[in-house]
């Protein structure tokens, strides 16, 4: 769960021993985002993978027309979408973990993993929730809980445009943010 809310200070001021020590703007504050994005690239693949076991499952056991709906073309479609963009995601994750242990790496490519494995885990939700049909949107499977959640995921720790943003940033070399 992500607690959002709203909170503002007026006229405060901050003793001095009570601040950040060799901190000054938002870059100390904010230097938790990167590893924050990262623990995200991975996280949401538990959610994904926990959508498509879901759906997998759902599929296999409820019939419609004599037969599970798993041997329908779109239901198997959506199923091998999910599984590759899941072991796609996982890679991206890996990679990027690798290179954070290796040294420093750039908020791009940070972001760039944040980006696609919240967006996979998004359309996963999404495409399981469609294989279940009305018990995608009833709290009797997570795939509604993972659904709503990863909605959250999406936004928190950058938004999927400010990402593109950063991203197109590092590869353009031109700041699209304005200023």
């Amino acid at each position: 769960m992500s607690r959002t809310s709203e909170c503002w200070f007026e006229n405060c001021r901050i003793p001095a021993e009570n601040r950040l020590p060799k901190a000054s703007g938002l870059r100390a504050p904010l230097s938790c985002l990167s590893p924050a994005r990262a623990g995200i690239a991975w996280g949401v693949i538990g959610a994904a993978i926990g959508c498509y076991e879901t759906a997998l499952a759902y599929a296999k056991s409820r019939e419609q027309f004599g037969r599970p709906i798993a041997g329908f073309q779109l239901v198997q479609e959506k199923l091998v979408w999910m599984l590759q963009e899941i072991t796609k995601a996982q890679l991206l994750a890996l990679r990027l973990t690798r290179m954070m242990a290796a040294g420093p790496v750039r908020p791009a490519q940070i972001s760039l993993a944040k980006r696609n494995n919240a967006w996979m885990a998004l359309e996963c939700a999404r495409k399981a929730r469609d294989i279940l049909g009305a018990a995608g949107i009833t709290d009797r499977y997570s795939v509604i809980r993972h659904l709503m959640n990863l909605e959250t995921v999406y936004t928190y720790e950058g938004t999927n445009d400010i990402h593109t943003l950063i991203v197109g940033h590092d590869i353009t070399g031109i700041d699209a943010f304005g200023g």
